[in-house]
Formats: structure tokens, sequence, C-alpha cells
């Protein structure tokens, strides 16, 4: 499951990784011209999405991190997995869907990880 977890939490972050400092090099993001549905929620707001590439950064890294404390035991894993699952959500649809699955892991199998 560690391995599952793996995949789903690098795909996350480090897509946010890159794509937040492909937008602040590039001024736009990797993929087609329009962000992705994610991008309503910022516009709603008032955001320029364009400016959002240290967010993007500073998620994709706290990523990193999660998977780091995951591979190392750390007794911070799994609440630090859940409070950034949970600030995932808003990254529709690919985020969302990933986080979502790695927050029931975690809470589903707490125990069978060594959390």
């Amino acid at each position: 499951m560690k391995i599952f977890l793996t995949i789903l939490a690098l795909l996350n972050g480090g897509y946010m990784l890159i794509d937040g400092i492909y937008v602040m090099l590039k001024g736009k993001y990797i993929g087609p011209e329009k962000p992705g549905p994610w991008a309503n929620i910022f516009y709603k707001l008032n955001i320029d999405v364009f400016k959002l590439g240290p967010l993007f950064i500073t998620f994709g890294i706290l990523w990193l991190v999660w998977l780091y404390a995951l591979w190392t035991n750390q007794n911070w894993t799994y609440i630090f997995g859940i409070i950034i699952s949970i600030l995932t959500l808003w990254y529709l649809p690919v985020g969302t869907l990933f986080s979502i699955i790695i927050f029931v892991i975690l809470l589903t199998m707490k125990n069978k990880l060594g959390l």
C-alpha cells in the first residue's frame, strides 16, 4: 500500500511542484492555455491564477515531505497526510481524486500502514 500511496503522492506533489515552477518561469501552466477546473475557485475570489506558482510549489514540497515521513516512519506522518489531503481538495479534478484516495486509505488502513 505504501507504494500505491507513493505513486499518488508523487503524481500529485511532483506535478504541482513542476507546474508551479513552470508557471513562474513561463507565465502559463503546463498543458492547455486555460487552467483546469480548479482555477474557477480562484477566479471567483478575484485571484489571478497565473500568480499562484509559489502556492503550487509549496503544495508540491509538502507532498514530498509527506512521502519522506511515510517512508521514514515519522510519528507525524498520519496527521500530516490527513491535513495535506484535505488542503489539496481544491485541485480539481485529478488532485482532488488523488487526495480523496489517500485520505480514505489513511483513515481505513492507519494500523496496517504502521502509522
